[in-house]
């Protein structure tokens, strides 16, 4: 059985709704089976025992029905059935009606169609025997008539716990869809955020390694300066990946330190970790330069999708452009806290360029479009006229933030 609807029926609220519900159903049916017939109904003629004992058999079930509701109802209609006989009833069958509710609610469609038609036809049944055939009070007219107020009365109950049941499984299904696009939104960003720390490092990385490779016999010194690189970079990346998985994680302790012991923690990098990524690129033989002109401080997370849109630019540079070429990056940036960001280079590099038709289906583009978006941005990227390639982003001023540090962002 589903937990979350066993809480449902077994919730402590509804049990006491359901027993005060039970005690007035058995207190009101033994005082109908002490009423006598002077309302022109026939009344109940049988010991006093007998009329406690049906009353206790119509009301004491619903005490359960959110329990047991299938059983419920039948031992319910069971009495009810017997109160009508012996002229005890005299209300539309009420505590019948609580009991379909409760199966309505409860168990699937298919269960709760059949337990309606049966309880429709058995208490039509009823109803029509006792009234008409009997102790017949009154024409056959009348007592169909009362039937089929019976039956109003059963199927309106039903009904209502059938909507009831929709609009819960609804908000059910709503809540799990919510979840999961939570989840596919959680697992881009941490997809995102990985590629933009592990692409950039091993793109010098291996840049730097090709290098000492090539002039390992003749340049040994460089070919030292090339190792020691390498490792720089990686423990770098080891690092940031480490401060990721950190915030990903949901760790606080250390937040906004940058010590070793708590680089797992430090803050996102920004706009003043700029230079940093200019030295890597220079390191891997592209030489570019820097141009920041913002009019006020930014946003954490503003500051952070800049640095990573800068980062997946240059490597896409280090990547296909090689050796000599020519980038320039400017990061432009309005008192209302708009930012331009433009990345182009010369494409005079030692490789070849051809395969920059392909970075439109890289998920460093993807991951780039992604972080703009988020913002409400736009993103143009594609080759220069004059030769080389350019990725200019645009993103508006962030109507969440009030001041440049009224939250922390989450590397997101």
């Amino acid at each position: 059985m589903d937990t979350a609807r066993w809480r449902l029926r077994t919730g402590p609220h509804l049990l006491v709704l359901d027993a005060c519900a039970a005690v007035v159903v058995i207190a009101a049916y033994a005082a109908l089976a002490g009423q006598d017939a002077s309302d022109g109904v026939p009344g109940f003629s049988g010991p006093l025992w007998e009329g406690w004992l049906i009353a206790v058999g119509v009301g004491a079930p619903l005490a359960v029905r959110r329990l047991w509701p299938l059983p419920a109802l039948a031992a319910v209609l069971g009495a009810s059935t017997a109160a009508t006989l012996l002229d005890i009833t005299r209300d539309p069958y009420l505590p019948t009606a609580l009991a379909v509710y409760a199966v309505a609610l409860i168990e699937p469609a298919r269960r709760a169609r059949t337990a309606l038609a049966l309880t429709l036809a058995g208490s039509a049944a009823a109803v029509v025997t006792g009234e008409a055939a009997l102790t017949p009070s009154g024409p056959w007219a009348e007592a169909l008539g009362t039937a089929a107020l019976v039956w109003l009365v059963l199927a309106a109950a039903w009904t209502a716990g059938r909507v009831v049941r929709e609009r819960r499984d609804r908000a059910v299904r709503r809540e799990r869809r919510l979840a999961e696009e939570a989840l596919a939104e959680e697992r881009l960003r941490i997809a995102r955020e990985l590629h933009d720390i592990v692409s950039h490092s091993l793109s010098v990385i291996v840049v730097k390694a090709a290098v000492a490779n090539h002039v390992a016999e003749e340049r040994p010194q460089e070919t030292r300066e090339a190792v020691r690189a390498i490792e720089h970079l990686g423990r770098e990346a080891l690092t940031e990946m480490r401060r990721a998985l950190g915030v990903l994680r949901g760790d606080s302790e250390g937040r906004g330190a940058r010590s070793p012991a708590s680089a797992e923690t430090a803050p996102p990098p920004g706009l003043d970790d700029l230079p940093s990524l200019v030295r890597r690129a220079e390191q891997a033989g592209v030489r570019t330069r820097l141009g920041a002109r913002p009019a006020a401080a930014l946003p954490a997370g503003t500051a952070l999708t800049v640095y990573r849109i800068v980062q997946e630019a240059l490597t896409n540079v280090i990547k296909h452009a090689g050796d000599g070429t020519r980038c320039q990056v400017t990061i432009t940036a309005d008192a209302r806290g708009g930012v331009h960001v433009e990345v182009v280079d010369d494409g005079a590099g030692n490789a070849a360029v051809t395969g920059r038709a392909d970075l439109t289906g890289g998920h460093g583009l993807v991951g780039m479009r992604e972080r703009v978006m988020m913002y409400g941005g736009t993103l143009e990227v594609g080759p220069r006229p004059g030769g080389g390639f350019a990725v200019s982003a645009r993103l508006p001023p962030d109507p969440a933030q009030d001041t440049p540090t009224s939250r922390q962002e989450t590397t997101a």
